[in-house]
């Protein structure tokens, strides 16, 4: 199994304790395999310290700060799609930089930005 990076949806859905998503990650896992989550995907997900099953899925993913070098990237592809969404952009942003699927809930979105970066993404829906 390759690796993956985790937008908002993924998040949610391990908060929800969907089963799916789980038994995905810890496939990922016993394959050695750490998922990559967006700071900015964690921000917009994280709301309480009581979110339990969110802080139990970090736990087993490599969290990726927003560094200059990634903002900028950021940025020409939100003025090349025409778009405002920075956490979406950001996961297309890594997902290209290492060449990992999307686990999201937002295909269509995700989709556009990637079509605008001009990059072919496999997009696994939770």
């Amino acid at each position: 199994m390759s690796g993956a990076v985790y937008d908002a949806g993924a998040l949610v859905a391990a908060e929800r304790s969907d089963r799916r998503l789980w038994a995905d990650h810890r496939v990922r896992l016993e394959a050695g395999v750490v998922p990559f989550v967006p700071a900015p995907v964690v921000a917009q997900v994280s709301r309480s310290p009581r979110q339990v099953q969110l802080r139990r899925l970090l736990r087993g993913c490599e969290v990726l700060a927003l560094d200059e070098s990634t903002a900028h990237a950021v940025g020409r592809l939100l003025g090349r799609s025409g778009t405002a969404d920075i956490v979406d952009a950001t996961v297309v942003t890594v997902a290209i930089a290492e060449q990992a699927p999307i686990v999201t809930g937002d295909r269509d979105d995700v989709s556009r930005l990637a079509h605008a970066a001009g990059a072919r993404l496999v997009i696994i829906e939770v």
